[in-house]
């Protein structure tokens, strides 16, 4: 196969936050609500979202992969921009979704998350659902869904018992192809802060261990980061990337995104990972360059 470029963006929190009803804020809403005014709205900037967005068009990807966090309070209004900006970061043939705890902020948003971006989590079978199986070339990509509603002060995530052994089958299947199979999540693998975990990882982690995949892409923290997750294949590398929006927060990375150049050797699969961002000044540079695999 010739080289396949992935590139991975996650946590655009987009700006601005239209302005609540009180009725609105009658849940988890409020303290969410206080949180962008009082801090949020000076980091996540569209400006910057933009500018990062069209640097990583000017690259040329042959897909994008989103994990995640497009809205902030899930606010009925916050929903068709969210999509008016998906749809200019790319058609849904060449942009894959999963949605973050931030669009499932209340329950009542799940059905809002289904019908405004449901071309963007939908498989190449055309069913609704996670897991979706989408084939772009000799890349598999799969999205499964962490976004659960939670209590105030939480952050957690959530694939369960049913999403679980669907992933388990899609896997199997998997198992005797020749694929990259690249999953695509929102919360971390592995977490230190119990408020913001994937409270059922131990369970995803023993089941990449059975049938891994070659690539594990998330958001959520907000961080660069890469760790790897041993199995009897060899590590699956597991890669998160800043928010898109963010700048200048003093306490974590500016915004950047990831590019990944996935091609098939004889000894096996190569994967060169780059990222892109804003380091610590407003022009877009490369960060690092390195082989994952």
């Amino acid at each position: 196969m010739m080289t396949f470029t992935l590139a991975h963006l996650s946590d655009p929190h987009l700006p601005p936050l239209p302005k609540p009803r009180l009725a609105d804020l009658a849940s988890k809403r409020l303290l969410g609500y206080l949180n962008w005014t009082r801090n949020r709205h000076n980091i996540h900037r569209r400006d910057i979202l933009d500018a990062l967005v069209a640097d990583l068009q000017a690259q040329r990807p042959d897909h994008i992969a989103v994990t995640g966090d497009l809205v902030n309070i899930a606010l009925a209004e916050e929903f068709p921009p969210a999509r008016q900006w998906l749809d200019s970061v790319g058609p849904p043939d060449r942009v894959s979704l999963v949605p973050g705890n931030h669009d499932a902020y209340v329950a009542a948003t799940a059905p809002l998350i289904a019908e405004t971006f449901a071309d963007y989590i939908r498989g190449d079978d055309g069913a609704a659902g996670f897991p979706y199986l989408r084939r772009r070339d000799a890349v598999a990509i799969i999205g499964v869904s962490t976004a659960v509603p939670t209590a105030p002060f939480m952050a957690t995530g959530w694939l369960g018992d049913a999403q679980r052994a669907r992933l388990e089958t899609l896997l199997q299947r998997l198992d005797s192809e020749r694929a990259f199979r690249v999953l695509l999540i929102h919360h971390p693998l592995r977490s230190r802060s119990r408020h913001k975990r994937l409270t059922d990882s131990a369970e995803l982690i023993a089941l990449l261990q059975r049938h891994p995949v070659d690539l594990v892409l998330h958001g959520h923290d907000h961080v660069h980061a890469t760790i790897r997750i041993d199995t009897p294949r060899g590590p699956i590398p597991v890669v998160g990337v800043p928010s898109a929006s963010a700048f200048n927060d003093h306490h974590r990375p500016s915004a950047a995104y990831n590019l990944f150049a996935i091609s098939e050797a004889n000894d096996g699969w190569r994967c060169e990972h780059r990222i892109r961002g804003f380091g610590d000044t407003e022009t877009i540079t490369d960060l690092q360059d390195a082989r994952l695999l």
